[in-house]
């Protein structure tokens, strides 16, 4: 069922089920892509895989879907994470997004001296993460955890993960392609201050890392650094 219609729902999965979709998601099936009863759509919700569900019924509030079988099952994927300093709105949504594209399973949102201290919408958030997903065909939504004060977040780090920081003009090797539990951490515009830098190279866990010759925007070092950490060609 390539380019079918997928929906995130919070629901169970299985054969025979019936589900109701939110409003806003009838309101997509029904007035944005003008399907009606018969039509089939892809359900996911992070847990029991794919599956292709049927439209039976549709009201103004909400579709009544039935279950059919499942398309995918739910198997591994990138034990990544994605730690970045809060940029300016339209940077945080892109971030998000194109995070979730590439398949970050955790997003944690960081304050710095240099980053911006504006408040963060998580719902909203979520929303471009599950369309994301949505669109990118993955089978699960990243957790996006609240804002931290990046000592606060270092100072219980798992010691199992490893964290590449990415640092302009670093003399470190360029970073590499990992497997395991890994993270990215990404500094606001204008880099991480002398004594965040200090932080980071004491944390055991912490591998500085450049991710290439040129400067780059906040947001686009999280993308590159995230497709180089699975091993991706950015070119």
């Amino acid at each position: 069922m390539t380019g079918s219609i997928r929906l995130h729902v919070t629901a169970a999965l299985a054969e025979g089920d019936t589900i109701a979709t939110s409003a806003a998601q009838a309101h997509y099936l029904a007035n944005v892509m003008r399907r009606g009863p018969g039509d089939l759509v892809l359900l996911f919700n992070g847990r029991d895989g794919e599956f292709c569900a049927r439209i039976e019924t549709i009201r103004r509030d909400r579709v009544g879907l039935r279950v059919e079988h499942r398309t995918r099952t739910q198997g591994p994927e990138p034990d990544l994470w994605l730690a970045f300093a809060l940029l300016k709105r339209d940077a945080t949504d892109l971030v998000v997004q194109k995070a979730t594209e590439l398949g970050a399973a955790a997003l944690h949102p960081i304050s710095t001296e240099r980053g911006h201290t504006h408040r963060m919408n998580a719902d909203r958030l979520t929303a471009i993460a599950i369309e994301a997903a949505e669109q990118s065909e993955r089978l699960t939504v990243p957790c996006i955890h609240p804002p931290r004060p990046l000592a606060a977040l270092l100072s219980d780090w798992p010691t199992e993960r490893r964290v590449f920081a990415a640092i302009e003009r670093s003399s470190a090797p360029r970073i590499p392609p990992a497997q395991g539990p890994r993270a990215l951490l990404v500094g606001p515009e204008g880099g991480f201050t002398a004594t965040e830098l200090d932080v980071l190279r004491a944390h055991p866990l912490v591998t500085p890392v450049p991710l290439g010759p040129r400067s780059l925007r906040a947001e686009t070092a999280c993308i590159a650094g995230l497709a180089l950490l699975q091993g991706v060609d950015c070119g």
